[in-house]
């Protein structure tokens, strides 16, 4: 991509918002992300009235509540049509082949000529394609759509809305609109005691019963105040029981709001890929939300499991600077390639220039094979929307299916074992009961596949089969099939037999590099100041040690004795009771193989 001009491309912000001031009603062209001093003016200068109808303001009254996954198959990706239609036109033309895509627009003739126009990829058809006629007041349909509850665990969908932190009241009505649209009950926090203020950007749930969020939950339900409204006032033992009783949410974790992020919201720096994943941003050392995001994730990692009673696995991204201004601390915009978004089979992800874009591309292709990822450029000179702190995930939203398939499975990890069965296990769930389920495997660069009848190990919707014990240095590749007694068919991942998990039997006397045993050994955060991980991956099991010195080469502490597991595990230490200065972790092995890290304790 060619170089910028610089100045043209800061001046996109500001003429944005000074077309809107200046068009008064002109819903076509959207607020950024955040509240800025022109809206306020705006605001304070014609008026604020929150809508009136909201749903219905009690919990949704079940028993199970489940809110659904992203990763879940979706019946609907919603769309407030502003501002940036070429964007818009090619989150259409991928999704449409996923699922029906419904467009709020103020003007449905103005939309359909773009969408049937020359411009901006050529001509489409309007197949799969709704538009609703519709006000609203900006793009971020994220923070401000409904999201997909389960009343029954997998049946009885409804969709849950929260009060909008923005003074957008036609914005905030869209959950309405949608409900009716689709025939869904529509059910909202917007009323005492259940009254909570919260945004979609800020939300992730895993779709059995955990969801994250960053601090900004707490903030803005503290009975505080902005110069537009007063907030809701609750303890965080009041949010959590709010968000359970109408999401069914038992586990909410919050981190800490970033110093750079200014809008707060965890879509801006992670993303949940699956039950087990988290997808993160990485910054260099030292640079920008880097450190406060290592902080998080040595949080989370420390106090919080997946489903299975795992640690997370976290795959880490690198976050780009802005082309001739740097990274957010530099004055830079925040861009992102975490605020990417899940259409069934595709993946919508926001790109920028090639020099990262394709070292993103290739981690989600490794992390979800068979995924069709559409780049889509949100940092283009005409149409750079991540200029106003948002790309793909925050201006779309979707709709759950109404009878989803559940099939869920951790990952087999790594494995020396090549004498016994590889035990595949997977919880399956539908409304009508699963009739039956398969296990595919092969040998990765075999052309087929091996079945394996799965059978139920109890009453809780867990089933099992094994693959056969394999040879040391072998790849093996799997998905899961289940049927319904209704008679639909799913497979997880979605995309197989296109995608699918991976694990290798490894043999331990292979070299690689030219060194036998090569491991991978990190530490973050760094510098550190309390609880700090350090993940360490080996080929095969061994005996060693891990160590921390001190800058005089004085042992400060030990970390672990004894067996490293074949894989990779994750050790901790508390920084905060050593004195600051330089430090070096230490790792031995039985074999005389020995590793350092430097780490700085601030």
């Amino acid at each position: 991509m060619q170089e910028k001009n610089m100045n043209g491309k800061r001046a996109i912000l500001s003429s944005l918002i000074i077309l809107f001031g200046m068009t008064a009603q002109a819903q076509h062209v959207t607020w950024p992300h955040q509240l800025g001093e022109n809206e306020r003016n705006y605001v304070e200068r014609i008026g604020f009235a929150p809508p009136t109808v909201r749903g219905i303001e009690t919990p949704p009254p079940f028993d199970s509540l489940r809110t659904a996954a992203e990763w879940e198959e979706v019946e609907a990706l919603t769309i407030s049509w502003t501002s940036f239609p070429c964007i818009q036109k090619q989150i259409v033309a991928a999704s449409k082949e996923e699922c029906t895509v419904l467009i709020f627009a103020e003007d449905i003739d103005e939309v359909e000529s773009y969408l049937t126009g020359s411009v901006c990829g050529g001509a489409m058809d309007l197949e799969n394609v709704q538009i609703v006629p519709a006000e609203y007041n900006s793009i971020w349909i994220r923070d401000y759509g409904a999201n997909t509850v389960y009343g029954s665990w997998d049946d009885d969908r409804v969709l849950v809305d929260w009060m909008y932190n923005r003074p957008r009241p036609d914005d905030d009505a869209i959950p309405d609109l949608l409900g009716e649209t689709m025939g869904i009950e529509v059910y909202s926090t917007t009323a005492s005691p259940n009254d909570l203020m919260n945004t979609g950007g800020n939300w992730m749930s895993d779709g059995f019963g955990t969801a994250f969020a960053s601090e900004l939950i707490l903030e803005e339900n503290d009975g505080g105040s902005t110069w537009w409204t007063d907030f809701p006032d609750h303890s965080e033992a009041e949010v959590d029981q709010i968000i359970a009783d109408f999401h069914g949410v038992n586990t909410y974790i919050k981190m800490p709001t970033l110093p750079y992020d200014g809008i707060h919201h965890i879509d801006m720096h992670m993303k949940l890929l699956d039950e087990s994943t988290l997808l993160v941003a990485e910054y260099p050392m030292g640079v920008a939300d880097g450190p406060q995001i290592n902080a998080n994730m040595e949080y989370v990692l420390s106090n919080f499991t997946t489903r299975w009673g795992t640690p997370f696995n976290v795959i880490r991204i690198p976050s780009p600077p802005e082309q001739g201004w740097g990274y957010p601390d530099q004055n830079g915009w925040y861009l992102t390639y975490t605020n990417s978004v899940f259409v069934n089979n595709t993946i919508l992800l926001p790109t920028y220039y090639t020099q990262y874009d394709t070292t993103a591309i290739r981690i989600y292709e490794e992390v979800l094979p068979g995924y069709e990822i559409v780049g889509i450029d949100c940092d283009n000179s005409g149409s750079a929307i991540i200029s106003l702190s948002g790309a793909i995930h925050c201006i779309t939203h979707t709709v759950g299916i109404e009878d989803p398939l559940m099939i869920s499975h951790l990952p087999l990890p790594d494995t020396e074992d090549d004498q016994n069965d590889y035990i595949v296990e997977a919880y399956l769930s539908h409304r009508s009961g699963v009739a039956e389920a398969m296990l595919h495997w092969k040998e990765e660069t075999s052309p087929d596949w091996n079945n394996a009848t799965m059978a139920p190990v109890d009453d809780e919707g867990n089933w099992s089969a094994s693959i056969p014990a394999q040879p040391q240095g072998t790849t093996i590749v799997y998905f899961v099939e289940a049927t319904a007694n209704s008679g639909k068919n799913g497979t997880r991942p979605m995309p197989a037999p296109e995608g699918w998990w991976s694990f290798d039997i490894i043999d331990p006397t292979a070299q690689i590099n030219g060194l036998s045993g090569e491991i991978r050994f990190e530490v973050f955060p760094n510098p550190a100041n309390a609880i700090t991980c350090i993940p360490i991956e080996f080929l095969h099991t061994t005996e060693g040690t891990l160590e921390l010195y001190n800058a005089w080469g004085k042992l400060s502490e030990t970390i672990h004795s004894g067996t490293f597991p074949s894989g990779e595990s994750k050790y901790f230490f508390n920084a905060e009771p050593l004195a600051p200065g330089p430090y070096v972790l230490m790792l031995r092995t039985e074999d005389g193989g020995h590793w350092t890290r430097n780490l700085i304790i601030q």
